[in-house]
């Protein structure tokens, strides 16, 4: 199986269409179409459903597809390793990150570093700390901006030093807005919007001191900008954290303190015993000594 198969059939799950495919690719058709009944082939099963004008994906074609982005990736990004110039520090770095002030931090750092470095540049990825995590282990990402609580064993980290404060986020018109802080008695009896995160859900369940179906939780969400919307739209609260909401003011919107004040903060991470490009090795290096 060939790298260059693996990104013909990913073009035409991209595209839907093998003639489109293969303008992109600069290929004749029957070429392609060949070299995708050879993979299938190889495999021993059907990746594409062909119809007169366009191809769908099978159950099969659908699982092939996630790995075989994984594999282009990972290839692409040892290439890029192993071209940059010597003589001159250039390369990507690639990060995830989730919503916290503490990307503010970061962000000054990635400027500052490529004041230094004209040459890098930087990838960013916006997730959960979970999936983050996992790409981290993966390869697939160099270093990871998550919010604690957050397991540590596999992975070096530097804390950011700013806090971040859990709240819940309401519209104006809502009774909470009335209030200067609210307790976990108050909020209860409203539908609440929580993170989807299993670590920052059951930190939330801790101090509310109640069990999830308890509770009337119409979504589950892991963009703050996604829940705003549904706040928004009067769905109920979002639980959710200061640092975040920072990066998303709405003026239709408010943020009520819980009190007594639940505190956490954000870490940057990257996988230990790690050998890094030249890039993302400097990079780490900055963010130690920032």
């Amino acid at each position: 199986m060939e790298l260059r198969v693996l990104k013909y059939f990913l073009t035409v799950a991209a595209e839907g269409n093998i003639t489109r495919a293969a303008d992109i690719l600069h290929v004749t058709q029957p070429t392609l179409s060949r070299q995708l009944k050879e993979l299938e082939d190889e495999l021993g099963t059907a990746l594409l459903i062909r119809g007169k004008r366009s191809v769908t994906l099978t159950d099969e074609g659908f699982l092939f597809r996630q790995q075989a982005e994984t594999i282009v990736e990972l290839a692409d990004k040892l290439e890029h390793t192993f071209t940059d110039k010597k003589d001159i520090i250039c390369g990507t770095v690639r990060i995830g990150a989730t919503e916290a002030v503490g990307g503010r931090t970061l962000a000054v750092c990635m400027k500052e570093f490529r004041e230094k470095y004209p040459g890098v540049q930087f990838e960013l990825y916006n997730g959960m700390a979970d999936n983050i995590k996992e790409m981290i282990e993966h390869g697939l990402l160099d270093l990871g901006l998550v919010m604690e609580p957050i397991d540590t064993a596999k992975f070096e980290y530097v804390r950011m030093p700013q806090k971040e404060t859990w709240g819940i986020l309401v519209r104006r018109d809502h009774q909470l807005a009335k209030k200067e802080t609210v307790t976990a008695e108050d909020i209860k009896q409203y539908p609440l919007i929580m993170p989807g995160r299993e670590n920052a859900k059951e930190q939330i369940l801790h101090w509310m001191q109640c069990e999830e179906r308890h509770l009337d939780i119409p979504a589950y969400y892991n963009i703050l900008s996604n829940a705003a919307l549904l706040v928004e739209a009067g769905m109920g609260c979002a639980v959710c954290l200061d640092g975040a909401l920072s990066i998303h003011a709405d003026p239709e919107l408010c943020f009520r303190q819980i009190h007594p004040a639940h505190v956490t903060r954000s870490v940057i991470l990257w996988k230990k015993n790690h050998l890094f490009s030249q890039a993302a090795s400097l990079f780490v290096q900055t963010i130690q000594e920032h």
